[in-house]
Order: C-alpha cells, then structure tokens, then sequence
C-alpha cells in the first residue's frame, strides 16, 4: 500500500468502549477543515446491522450517514465478524481471501482521496484469532495509528504499552494517543502524569477528552431496540433521555421522592400504584418529566391506564421478563451514538476540537 498520494490514520483503542468510534467522528469532522475529500473505512467490524443486504459493522454505518459519504456500503466494512465466524475460520479459513477483501475495499474507499480514517475494532489484538488483529490490519495498510485510552493514570499507561508493543512487533508506528473519558475534577491532573509517563516512553499525547456524561445516556428508542422490546403507545417522546433509571418496588407516595427529571420508571405492569405515581410526577409541570415507563412481567395495565398515560404522552415498554433482570439489562446497556443523535454529534465535535491537537496529528501524518 506504500507509494500512494493519500494520508492514513489508523484508530484502534486499548479497550473495549474506550470512545474509538467517537473519537474518529470528531476527527473527520475537524479534519473536513484541512482536507477536502476525506475517506473512512472499517476493516474488521464486530457489531453488525443489515443495510442494502449486506452485514455491515454499525459504526461504518454511522459514518456514512452523518458525513453522507459515498461508498459502496459493504467497501466501508468488507469483514463483518457474525456469530460463528471465528469457528468457521479455524475450521477452513482463506486467510488470502480476506486479505485481498480488505486490500480490494481499501483501494475503492481511498480512490481520489486526500485522507482515509481507518476504525479498528478493539484493542491491537482483537482479531488474532482470525489472523486479523488491529496491529495485523495496520500493517497491510501501512497506516500509523492513533490510539485511544479512558482516564486515569496507571492503567492507561499500561495498557498503552502493551498495545504499543503488539503495533511495533507488526512494525507499525505509533502517531500518539488520545485520553478519553476523564472526570472533570481529575482532569488538570491526569493530563500532567499520563504526559509525564507517556514522554519517557517516547510516546505523544495528542489529546484529553473529558467525560461527558450526556453521551452514555441512552433514549428510549435505543433502549427499546437494544433490549427487543415491545411499544404498548404511540406516544412520541422515543427520541426522549434516559438520565435515570428508577425501579418501581415502593410505596408510591415514596417514589415520588426519586423521580426526577428524565427518570425511566421500571415496574411490574401490575403496579398500577406506580404508573400512577409516575403520571403524577409527570404532570406536576416538571421539565420534560418522565422519559418513559418499562413494564416488566409481560403484565399489561387496565386499558383505562394505558388511556391516562396516553394522554400524558409517555412511551410506555414491555418485557416479558422479571424487574431484576429487566432493570439489570438497561444498566448494562452499551450506548452507541447514532445518526440521528444530533446534539451528542454536536457535542463530540466540540470536544475534539476543543481538546484533541488536531494541527499536530496532521503535522505529524505529513512526516
């Protein structure tokens, strides 16, 4: 791949939901300002939708939509890892085959452009098991790579050797790395040791991006999609914040106590008491008040319920399951950014300008 008169950044992270994906968003769109045709392409892609009848990552997916790029889909992500292909792989695996894929796709994607971003998927490892690793991938494409790392100190630090190791074994530059995801009150602090500890490594720190907790916080609609639940109402308020999860299993005039604007209230659908109490809360003039009600159990409340929280225009869920594993299930919710997401996209962009130094990273792609 060597030879060519376009610029390549690979973005791998040390960590499963370190903010890769983020990250590259707000990277392709500050760099629109210095590059004029900018390309992206998303080799090995694990989290996968259906689009155009192809099994396409949904991070790719993402980025087509919200920078309207125009590619063929299946070129923005020629591997796409289901369920069993590792097996499948192990079993009777063409290891030529997937290179070429990748090679073939990264030809169409980079023609006629300035810069390609390369998404990695995990950590410089994932993907050894298929032959494909993170570092693997950035070798074939000979793409230096920015490496994405979470807050603290002494961890970040590890990890980022670690990963930095596995890269230089394939014989792959390391650009620098961007902090993600640090708490406001640990900021100044962290930002000076991880620089210190990364500077006697000889390694860049290119950026430190504060926690902003707006983007973990998923709507209804992403619940709802995410868990495989069903919609009891029409009610229009999908695209509503989830900034609470409260579960309905007290006394109802106790419950009025901890909600709070943005609230999810989980409930058995027989406890009717709580609905109310929710509906209450809700049209006691609160700010948006309540983002949605989850009933679990399978149990659906009296029509003449389900008519009040109409009226108050409450997206209402079910689950067939208890309130326990229900309410497990949504905390444990991975929150991906989608296209329609249209202040968290704002939000993103501003934080990588604002934090990540995007004049040097281009600096250092032009050496």
């Amino acid at each position: 791949m060597k030879g060519r008169d376009h610029k390549k950044l690979f973005i791998a992270a040390t960590m499963q939901n370190d903010g890769k994906t983020t990250i590259a968003l707000g990277l392709i769109s500050a760099l629109k300002n210095k590059f004029k045709k900018i390309g992206f392409i998303k080799p090995v892609g694990q989290r996968y939708l259906l689009e155009n009848g192809y099994k396409v990552d949904e991070d790719s997916v993402l980025i087509e939509k919200v920078f309207g790029f125009r590619y063929r889909i299946k070129d923005m992500n020629p591997i796409a890892v289901e369920r069993g292909f590792t097996e499948k792989y192990i079993l009777r695996g063409k290891k030529d085959l997937l290179e070429k894929n990748i090679l073939t796709a990264f030809e169409k994607i980079s023609h006629g452009r300035d810069l390609v971003i390369i998404e990695g998927t995990g950590h410089a490892g994932v993907g050894s098991c298929f032959d494909f690793s993170n570092a693997r991938v950035a070798k074939i494409l000979d793409a230096p790579v920015l490496l994405i790392s979470s807050g603290g100190i002494g961890k970040p630090i590890d990890e980022i050797l670690l990963n930095k190791a596995l890269f230089e074994k394939e014989g792959v530059r390391l650009l620098g790395v961007v902090i993600n995801k640090v708490l406001k009150e640990k900021y100044k602090k962290i930002k000076h040791l991880v620089g210190l500890g990364l500077k006697k490594h000889q390694i860049e720190l290119l950026g430190v991006v504060p926690y902003n907790k707006i983007l973990l916080t998923p709507t209804v609609r992403q619940i709802r999609e995410e868990l495989g639940l069903k919609f009891l109402n029409a009610s229009p308020g999908l695209e509503n914040t989830v900034k609470k999860v409260v579960v309905g299993a007290m006394e109802p005039h106790e419950a009025l106590s901890y909600f709070s604007e943005g609230s999810l209230v989980i409930t058995p659908g027989d406890r009717e008491d709580i609905i109310l109490s929710a509906m209450s809360f809700h049209l006691m003039g609160k700010k948006n008040g309540i983002a949605g009600i989850l009933l679990t159990g399978g149990i659906i409340p009296h029509k003449r319920i389900l008519e009040f929280i109409n009226l108050a225009k409450i997206p209402v869920l079910l689950s067939r399951e208890d309130t326990y594993t229900t309410a497990s299930r949504v905390h444990d919710l991975t929150v991906k950014i989608r296209p329609e997401d249209k202040i968290k996209i704002k939000e993103i962009n501003y934080l990588v300008e604002k934090h990540v130094q995007v004049n040097k990273i281009i600096a250092l792609l032009k050496k």
